[in-house]
């Protein structure tokens, strides 16, 4: 393994899931509690900016720990190197399926033209991306552990 290599994987992969895991536990909580106007403008404007930042970080941590995968294939790290690759993934697969079609639609909510059911869209919303902050946080540690190896 590159030791390069390990540490560039392990920080992007790292700083992907400070993101995520702010966004889950300090971000949407903040916002979820305003007025409707400015909750709704604050999920738009956040949905609109990480809905773009977001797949290119999703797809380099994959990319990156396939590699980290590849290059360290027959020795210990490769197995919880392997592992993370499932688990990013599972979080890719469960964004596009799941997470993008609602952060899609909120990105275009206003105070004047939004569903009656906002709150309740963006709470499930919330309640999925616990679900693949769980997931990465999980990757992110086996790629801790495979560049510990």
């Amino acid at each position: 393994m590159t030791p390069v290599l390990a540490v560039v994987t392990a920080t992007v992969v790292g700083l992907m899931v400070g993101v995520e895991l702010a966004v889950a536990l300090v971000v949407n909580p903040i916002l979820l509690r305003l007025p409707v106007g400015a909750s709704l403008e604050g999920r738009a404007d956040g949905a609109r900016i990480l809905g773009r930042a977001m797949p290119v970080w999703y797809a380099a941590s994959l990319a990156l720990t396939a590699a980290l995968t590849a290059v360290t294939w027959g020795t210990a790290p490769a197995a919880p190197a392997g592992v993370a690759v499932a688990l990013l993934m599972i979080s890719v697969v469960m964004s596009v399926v799941l997470l993008v079609p609602i952060n899609n639609r909120s990105a275009t909510w206003t105070a004047d033209h939004h569903p009656p059911d906002w709150r309740e869209q963006h709470r499930r919303w919330d309640r999925l991306h616990y679900v693949r902050v769980a997931i990465i946080v999980g990757a992110f540690v086996l790629v801790l552990a495979a560049t510990a190896v």
